[in-house]
């Protein structure tokens, strides 16, 4: 790997010093780099504390030790500093994007998405990247020189496309917005600041997206195993598994249930991240950018699975699939919680005076489209507890969600 000895980092990382700024600029930090400031702005942000309240895939009420989306973005965010080290990319920088990849989730994972998509169908749907950067960029109102959190044009092309470009150079969505097109939040924001959406992401922004996987993979089977939606025995239906499950075994014979799950996991987070690493390295070396511009414009990206881990990863989730994702016992909550968001969202547009101050000001005054996108932003905010609590103050009767 080439390494600049002079920053102690890889030649392809990005630099804080050298980032292409903020929106409104503003004076350098005497005592943080840019990136290390846009973590802290994230993590002192309102919408980073509601993180600990919103669903992974259980309500949060089903137990403590279920992940949450706080502690899978932490988690994701332990992985990729992990990766980044190891690949001599700027830490920071991979830890921001992890840190802001969920923002914009709605209350009750994905099917709170899923119904704000369904409501929003005449207003260009509802995207949980696309709210992620309205949310940095506009909803967050702390500061008194700007809306949003004013943060880095790395760190917002790491939010919006850490999963990959999307658009080709032609502006042709690419597949995964091929149905709907780019969302709207993002195309409007992208000729305020353009973000280049058609060349890859930093290699810290591709490492975040992949630590994401990897932390999914390693959580959803433990939270799985913990819900007594399936056993050790089915895991190891799973050959990467079962050879992780036999090795326990072997070695472990006693061990306790508890301690061999977490041993399950804690397996399954080396060898993905160590294949990580081998696997970047190899397209690394075949490519041989002399900088991050050279990571952008490369026709592939330079960090992610072996070809043999990317068959063990949608092993897994075709694994977890039928037993966690579309268990009958979380499908029929998901179903009462798209419920309760549509109620919500019915309701406010009918009786925009109960929302709070600050997101009923001017409401009169927007047409019908800006109106339902207000409250949309209002609900997709909330946490589970308190979209339920906010159910139960206009509703005779609110699911348990149990």
């Amino acid at each position: 790997m080439a390494i600049d000895s002079g920053r102690s980092r890889a030649i392809y990382a990005a630099i804080p010093a050298s980032s292409r700024g903020r929106l409104v600029a503003e004076p350098p930090s005497p005592t943080r780099n840019d990136f290390r400031r846009d973590c802290d702005r994230i993590i002192h942000s309102a919408a980073f504390r509601r993180l600990a309240y919103k669903t992974q895939v259980f309500i949060y009420h089903e137990g403590d030790h279920y992940r949450t989306r706080l502690t899978h973005t932490l988690e994701v965010a332990q992985i990729a500093r992990s990766l980044a080290r190891a690949l001599g990319c700027d830490e920071d920088l991979a830890e921001v994007v992890a840190l802001s990849h969920d923002l914009g989730h709605t209350p009750f994972g994905h099917a709170g998405e899923r119904a704000l998509d369904r409501l929003l169908a005449d207003a260009g749907g509802f995207d949980h990247n696309a709210q992620a950067l309205r949310i940095v960029t506009d909803l967050e109102r702390r500061y008194a020189d700007f809306d949003g959190l004013n943060l880095t044009w790395e760190t917002l092309e790491g939010l919006v496309k850490h999963n990959g470009p999307l658009m080709g150079r032609d502006a042709a969505p690419t597949r995964r917005y091929a149905a709907h097109g780019v969302p709207r939040p993002v195309l409007a924001f992208n000729r305020r600041f353009d973000l280049e959406l058609w060349s890859q992401a930093s290699a810290e922004a591709q490492i975040a997206a992949v630590a994401d996987d990897i932390a999914y993979n390693a959580h959803d089977i433990d939270d799985g195993l913990r819900a007594d939606l399936f056993t050790l025995g089915d895991v190891a239906s799973v050959p990467f598994l079962n050879d992780i499950v036999r090795e326990i075994h072997e070695r472990y014979p006693s061990l306790e249930p508890t301690r061999r799950v977490h041993e399950v996991t804690r397996r399954v987070i080396t060898r993905m991240i160590e294949d990580v690493i081998g696997e970047s390295e190899r397209r690394l070396a075949a490519l041989g950018p002399g900088s991050v511009a050279d990571i952008r414009q490369a026709g592939a990206p330079v960090v992610g699975f072996s070809d043999s881990m990317t068959a063990v990863d949608a092993a897994i989730k075709g694994f977890l699939y039928p037993r966690m994702y579309r268990h009958s016992r979380v499908m029929r909550v998901m179903h009462d919680a798209e419920e309760v968001v549509a109620d919500l969202f019915a309701h406010f547009l009918k009786a925009p005076a109960d929302l709070p101050a600050e997101w009923r000001e001017g409401f009169d005054t927007l047409d019908a489209t800006a109106q339902a996108r207000r409250v949309a932003d209002y609900i997709a905010g909330m946490t589970d507890r308190y979209a339920l609590a906010e159910h139960a103050r206009f509703f005779a009767a609110t699911p348990e969600l149990r």
